[in-house]
């Protein structure tokens, strides 16, 4: 059974070819990924739905996947941090996590032969105190653009962050439920 990965997230593609053969991997345009107003783990399943429900009907494959990760800021649980658009904001997020745990949500919906479903799950994370070196180092490695907080935990971000609590798949992108779920339909 064909998956269709509905997003351009390189790290999501490589974790579900890892786990499932037959991976197609392609995103949707024209979905508002603008956060509404609630906590963040409302916030992300809010986003995942939009999606999800952006998905058209009538397409070839069995099994259907679309996340969406959000990094709480870590001074106000209620407020999410998006993705950098410039150096100036990564620095900017970077230098607030810097020290600091904060939690990260992941929504992911899964549309088995026509029904979706989804999972919010959420772990927590550690930052080192970041040097103006390391903080340098991190926005010239180009691992901030495109990720929620400004980093990639399974990149450069690594060296200096760590997992306390949690599932490191929440971190990467997925709900580890949602996948949880599509290894019962579906083995490589």
């Amino acid at each position: 059974m064909a998956i269709w990965l509905a997003s351009g997230s390189q790290r999501r593609a490589i974790i579900l070819s890892r786990l499932f053969s037959d991976i197609h991997s392609a995103p949707i345009d024209g979905v508002d990924e603008a956060p509404p107003n609630g906590s963040v783990s409302s916030q992300v399943l809010t986003i995942c739905k939009r999606k999800a429900f952006a998905i058209p009907r009538n397409h070839d494959f069995g099994l259907v996947i679309v996340s969406d990760t959000m990094v709480a800021d870590p001074d106000d649980i209620n407020v999410s941090m998006g993705k950098a658009s410039d150096e100036f904001s990564a620095v900017t997020m970077l230098k607030k996590l810097s020290g600091c745990r904060h939690r990260v949500w992941s929504a992911t919906g899964v549309q088995i032969l026509g029904e979706w479903e989804f999972f919010v799950d959420s772990a927590v994370v550690e930052v080192d105190e970041l040097s103006i070196e390391e903080l340098g180092h991190l926005i010239t490695s180009g691992s901030w653009k495109g990720k929620a907080g400004s980093y990639d935990l399974a990149g450069e971000m690594g060296k200096h962050a760590k997992l306390v609590d949690g599932d490191e798949l929440s971190v990467l992108g997925f709900a580890p439920s949602a996948i949880d779920l599509v290894s019962s339909y579906y083995a490589k």
